[in-house]
């Protein structure tokens, strides 16, 4: 259920920083409630996780799965440049969040 809880928080990131880019500064108020909303639940997670797994591993793992999420929405939805070589590196990010899950001691 921890690391379930971890995927819920690195998802929940991705909502808060596709929130933050279209919030228009509080302007846009259903952007801005998905951010607020968002960014609870993302932190409500990540400290569930963090009773069991160790904080390094779990914050690397949060932030990996926020930033990969990020890019992909990033490169689908607002015309992101998809190249090879950022795809590469999104593999290479996925490959250490990997290794750290399976080097992960409880």
């Amino acid at each position: 259920m921890n690391w379930i809880n971890l995927l819920l928080a690195g998802l929940f990131e991705i909502g808060w920083t596709i929130g933050l880019k279209q919030m228009d500064n509080h302007k846009n108020l259903l952007w801005t409630a998905i951010f607020y909303i968002s960014i609870v639940t993302s932190f409500y997670f990540l400290q569930q996780a963090l009773k069991v797994i160790p904080i390094g591993t779990a914050y690397a793992i949060y932030t990996s799965i926020g930033a990969v999420g990020t890019v992909i929405i990033g490169m689908i939805f607002f015309k992101e440049p998809t190249t090879l070589i950022r795809i590469g590196f999104i593999l290479l990010i996925i490959a250490g969040v990997i290794g750290l899950k399976l080097t992960a001691t409880h």
